[in-house]
């Protein structure tokens, strides 16, 4: 009934790791933007390998023309932004391959994109990669595996909503 009533599922979330790599604290990343957490709370990889999964079962709910970013959000209204690099919009889509459109449902570890971090080295300023949870106001975050990580296996954060 309190589901229906305030039509969120009142449950946890586990994020797993969106791409493989060495988790950095979101302070250290060198873009104020995100090391001063204007857009939410999160984590940032350093990526190893050039692909990044679904961190939840969820929705795209926004996947950039320059498909350098892409959003999503799970049943529970967890909104998470997956930005796969620093300065990368100026690269214009280049060395990034979407799998997945706005819209789209997905599961945990299904590719959403492909990327090439060589080109990303050479054209953006930085290979590090935010992961934000958009509307972490409304939740209480528990950061966990704070060393490597393995895309779409490795679980990364839970997410709680905050009591009222």
């Amino acid at each position: 009934m309190l589901k229906k009533l305030f039509g969120k599922d009142n449950k946890e979330t586990i994020l797993t790791a969106p791409v493989t790599g060495k988790v950095i604290d979101l302070s250290e990343v060198p873009d104020p933007t995100f090391s001063q957490k204007m857009m939410g709370e999160g984590l940032a990889i350093q990526p190893s390998e050039g692909k990044a999964v679904a961190p939840f079962d969820g929705e795209i709910v926004q996947l950039f023309p320059t498909k350098h970013a892409i959003g999503l959000k799970n049943k529970a209204g967890v909104e998470v932004l997956v930005h796969i690099g620093l300065e990368t919009v100026g690269m214009n889509g280049e060395g990034f391959e979407a799998s997945v459109k706005q819209g789209d449902k997905v599961k945990t570890g299904q590719t959403l994109m492909t990327f090439d971090l060589a080109k990303i080295e050479e054209k953006a300023s930085s290979t590090l990669t935010p992961v934000i949870i958009t509307n972490s106001d409304e939740y209480s975050l528990e950061f966990y595996n704070q060393g490597e990580v393995k895309a779409g296996s490795t679980e990364i954060m839970q997410i709680k909503p905050k009591a009222n």
